[in-house]
């Protein structure tokens, strides 16, 4: 796909160009007005200042390039993203960059964290586009939301290869104007694969064809520690927990050797490889992931190294979370970090980091959940009541884990409330799985259509998660509702995750939950 698109942006004119430039150093803003001072997020509030006159995302932002006729210049960049930090720096505080910008597209900019199902879908289109992973994403799209190029971090100035975005968007403006037919039948491929590729595969739960993706990411994490490569990421975590459900419900240590060789990994390197992944992965995500391991190969291998390990990593993530009132909250990144929290003290016995654990979800409870109605996604009176998949989910299993530690019956009421919100507003009666907004969203109506993410991300795939916390219903309560619909959601993905290797590490866990429950 990126062969197929380098030529039509690479074609430069550099007559064309500087005339450009110059018309851009001159022209006013036009139309276009930074909106990013109305932003609930601090990361968005700030690029207030940047002269580029951002524009919220959502449909005024579409309807305004349909009537400029104009491309959409989409990026996405995250508080705790190094190489966003650049960027915004470097290339985006640049006048003559901005001027350019407002004068060939209509720029909009998206905070990573609060619309994750924004940044995933994108994220998806620029690894068709360009072959690339990771934030953050620069991707230029049609009025309708088609991505037709991208990529990830761009430079303001490179004369030599053409790819700084001085060069670039004219380019890509001149494509736009000159080459449209062919631009929106590129952008209706990308949008057509990426939409197959994040559609479910139904088909049946067979033995052999799950272990062979098991066997996949083994091989791949076995790979990955004789090579010596850095395994602090999400990713590797998620695989990690994976091979240690494996070995729980098989007791082969063919697959608890791998997953202890990323947990040493880890603790040995410490925080410098954490920092070293933090262009893509957010740091207290890596460590709630490492947590969980750590917990689960306490119980696996009663070596007092993870247990040790995990009760320092529980009270420094417990004191991160604890700070609420200087960072913006979100519901799924906070219930995941305090999940592990409190599925880490419960299992290594450490009532100091339960009691952390309970104080920081009741701070998260009061402010993101109220009974019969979905988790919002962001915390604060003046964000917007967004809910997505994600956050009732993870606040779901954060309340499962806390009834678990405390034994108090509120939090399981609180579960069971999400679990029955979850079937009213995300699930899809006819197709199966669930939906990464509620029906409800109004903002998500400026994507074409609601997805249904099962593969891992920044974070486990929210239809794999939900799997997951179903059958720890079923379990806590003995109710087989929970446990037929987390067999329905499996089924409804089983054919999507055939070689997808580490990403379909959640899936795969959650197959391990149900085929042990058996």
């Amino acid at each position: 796909m990126a062969g197929y698109l380098k030529p039509l942006f690479m074609r430069t004119s550099k007559s064309f160009c500087v005339a450009l430039l110059a018309a851009a150093c001159v022209s006013e803003h036009g139309p276009l007005t930074n909106r990013m001072a109305q932003s609930a997020t601090p990361y968005l509030a700030r690029a207030a200042h940047q002269p580029v006159s951002w524009q919220q995302w959502g449909r005024d932002a579409f309807a305004l390039a349909a009537r400029l006729n104009r491309p959409i210049l989409l990026y996405v960049g995250a508080d705790d993203c190094r190489w966003c930090g650049v960027m915004d720096l470097e290339v985006y505080g640049d006048a003559v960059l901005g001027a350019m910008i407002d004068s060939l597209v209509v720029p909009v900019r998206v905070d990573r964290d609060e619309r994750p199902d924004v940044a995933q879908r994108y994220a998806k289109a620029v690894q068709l586009l360009a072959g690339l992973r990771g934030y953050p994403l620069t991707v230029f799209l049609t009025p309708d939301g088609s991505a037709f190029f991208g990529g990830t971090y761009f430079p303001l100035d490179d004369p030599v290869t053409g790819r700084g975005l001085k060069q670039l968007l004219p380019e890509v403006a001149r494509s736009y104007r000159e080459q449209r037919p062919s631009i929106l039948r590129r952008a209706a491929l990308v949008q057509r694969l990426a939409v197959g590729r994040s559609a479910p595969g139904r088909g049946a739960l067979k033995a052999a064809g799950v272990e062979r993706e098991v066997e996949a990411v083994r091989g791949a994490v076995g790979a990955a520690v004789r090579a010596r490569e850095s395994v602090a990421s999400v990713r590797y975590a998620q695989a990690a927990d994976l091979l240690l459900t494996v070995f729980a419900r098989t007791r082969d240590s063919a697959y608890l050797r791998p997953a202890l060789a990323v947990l040493d990994y880890m603790v040995d390197s410490g925080d410098a490889a954490v920092a070293a992944g933090a262009r893509d992965d957010p740091p207290e995500l890596v460590r709630a992931g490492l947590l969980r391991d750590l917990a689960a190969a306490w119980s696996a291998s009663n070596d007092p190294r993870y247990r040790d390990a995990a009760r320092v990593l529980a009270q420094r993530l417990a004191g991160d979370v604890g700070r609420a009132s200087d960072r913006t909250v979100f519901a799924d990144r906070d219930a995941y970090v305090i999940g592990s929290i409190l599925d880490g003290g419960a299992t290594m016995e450490d009532q100091a980091a339960v009691g952390r654990g309970q104080a920081a979800l009741d701070s998260l409870l009061r402010r993101v959940y109220a009974p019969r109605r979905p988790v919002r996604h962001v915390a604060g009176p003046s964000s917007a009541p967004r809910a997505l998949l994600q956050d009732q989910v993870q606040v779901v299993w954060a309340c499962l884990a806390a009834h678990r530690a405390t034994g108090e019956a509120r939090y399981l009421t609180v579960a069971q409330d999400l679990a029955a919100v979850l079937q009213r507003d995300f699930a899809d009666s006819g197709a199966g799985g669930y939906f990464d907004a509620a029906a409800t969203d109004a903002a998500a109506a400026a994507l074409a259509e609601r997805a249904k993410p099962v593969l891992d991300d920044l974070m486990p795939g929210a239809n794999a998660s939900a799997a997951r916390a179903l059958l720890r219903l079923a379990r806590v309560t003995g109710d087989p509702q929970y446990r037929r619909r987390a067999e329905a959601t499996l089924v409804t993905f089983a054919g999507a995750v055939a070689g997808e290797g580490l990403q379909a590490s959640t899936y795969l866990a959650a197959v391990q939950d149900y085929l042990r429950d058996r």
